[in-house]
């Protein structure tokens, strides 16, 4: 039977491993810093593109939201009240994105850089960086834009088809559902009958 004093002991040394343990975990070498610092730098593109699609969010979900609410606009003042909006729209998309760019490129280094830093050596971020400058890889990324664009463009040519007839169903139930409860002037059963002529 082991006795207090050696229990005791074997906890201080559990704890003292463990402690070992925690803080070679947590010490990165200089040189894997730099490296993780070069991946972030070699990604601030892809970094970026991500901060815009999020300050966009928003603003696309509010022109749909717009766009169902112009229907219900005059005719004559639509067109310019909806280049009003798609100014204001803009304007907020070109401030929020410079704002979120800039705090997504701050954060990169303790969010991203500290998962890089604790899920590869050394070694392994080495190739990282060898594989995203290479030229193939700068080569394939360059293509990016011309494949996306290819690829949307005949995605939308064979899914049209299908797709217009769901977001035609889907305008018309927003519309309807945003429209006011009382049926507009001059619509059916919405006027009363005209008294019929006195017989003479």
């Amino acid at each position: 039977m082991l006795s207090p004093a050696f229990k005791s002991a074997l906890g201080v040394a559990a704890i003292a491993v463990a402690s070992l343990s925690q803080l070679a975990h947590a010490q990165t070498s200089p040189a894997k810093k730099e490296l993780v610092a070069k991946v972030l730098q070699l990604q601030q593109g892809g970094i970026e593109l991500m901060a815009r699609a999020l300050a966009e969010q928003p603003a696309r979900l509010m022109m749909q939201q717009a766009a169902a609410a112009l229907q219900r606009v005059p005719a004559d003042k639509r067109e310019a009240l909806a280049r009003d909006i798609e100014a204001d729209v803009r304007k907020y998309v070109e401030d929020a994105t410079a704002v979120v760019k800039k705090r997504a490129v701050e954060v990169a280094p303790s969010t991203v850089g500290a998962l890089l830093e604790e899920r590869f050596s050394e070694d392994e971020l080495k190739q990282i960086v060898a594989l995203l400058e290479s030229p193939v890889n700068r080569k394939f990324q360059g293509m990016a834009p011309e494949m996306q664009k290819v690829l949307a463009e005949k995605l939308v040519a064979d899914t049209r088809p299908e797709v217009e007839p769901m977001m035609r169903y889907l305008e018309l139930q927003v519309t309807r559902k945003l429209a006011p409860a009382a049926p507009p002037s001059g619509a059916s059963g919405s006027a009363k009958p005209a008294p019929a002529p006195k017989a003479k």
